[in-house]
């Protein structure tokens, strides 16, 4: 083997290794169309709730209205960067979370989103980012949740991670974060036949407290994989 095919073959295998969870991967692996970026937005919920929504999708500079609604609620497509902090794979360009947001949620936890975006997109590091979070929240720059902050995500075709990919169609309470180590189980949260998970919000700095809630069919109204509780 010659010493540049070695080289070649170095190279692409630390640019796999970055891309991996170190840093962030060209911006062109993380775009989709507009038009299958809609659809997929729209998956997020019932269409009783998202053909009514407005619909943002992401461009080389942030999120955009590609549709604008009537009814409150927004529907995205959120990207590995809005994973927490401790993920192993923060950049992972397979990541795409149909998010539908009511109007509370989308006021305040939405807002969210958009800032790791704006600094996702601007060349910050996970740890800058992080960083930036804190500060904001520290500064009030950042609102908490509003109370009955919610969302929808049912798409059949979100990729959460590499180990959950789609998991369940599920809805997500945003509570005001509480301080507490019986915080999941003042929901009854995580127990046996329970409906209730309690998001541990590992490594995110957020401020609120999350509930997820799965549900038995995706949003086209198949069924689902029971969640047991367990």
């Amino acid at each position: 083997m010659t010493l540049v095919r070695v080289c070649v073959l170095l190279v692409g295998v630390f640019a796999l290794a970055a891309t991996a969870g170190n840093d962030m991967a060209p911006l062109s692996q993380y775009l989709m169309s507009p038009q299958a970026e809609v659809a997929l937005a729209r998956s997020a919920a019932p269409a009783a709730i998202s053909k009514r929504a407005t619909i943002m999708v992401l461009g080389a500079h942030g999120y955009a209205v590609a549709q604008k609604g009537q009814n409150g609620f927004t529907c995205i497509v959120e990207r590995g960067w809005m994973q927490p902090f401790g993920a192993p794979n923060f950049w992972n360009v397979k990541m795409r979370a149909p998010t539908c947001y009511n109007a509370a949620a989308a006021r305040t936890v939405l807002v969210y989103t958009f800032k790791r975006t704006e600094m996702a997109l601007a060349g910050a590091s996970k740890s800058q980012i992080q960083d930036r979070i804190v500060a904001a929240i520290a500064a009030n720059a950042l609102p908490p949740p509003k109370p009955s902050s919610m969302a929808y995500m049912m798409s059949k075709s979100q990729y959460l991670n590499d180990g959950a990919k789609a998991w369940y169609p599920h809805v997500m309470i945003f509570t005001p974060m509480v301080d507490s180590a019986n915080t999941g189980a003042s929901w009854g949260a995580d127990r046996r036949l329970s409906p209730v998970v309690f998001d541990a919000h590992d490594k995110m700095p957020e401020p609120w407290t999350c509930f997820f809630i799965p549900v038995a069919h995706w949003s086209d109204g198949t069924p689902a994989p029971l969640y047991s509780g367990t």
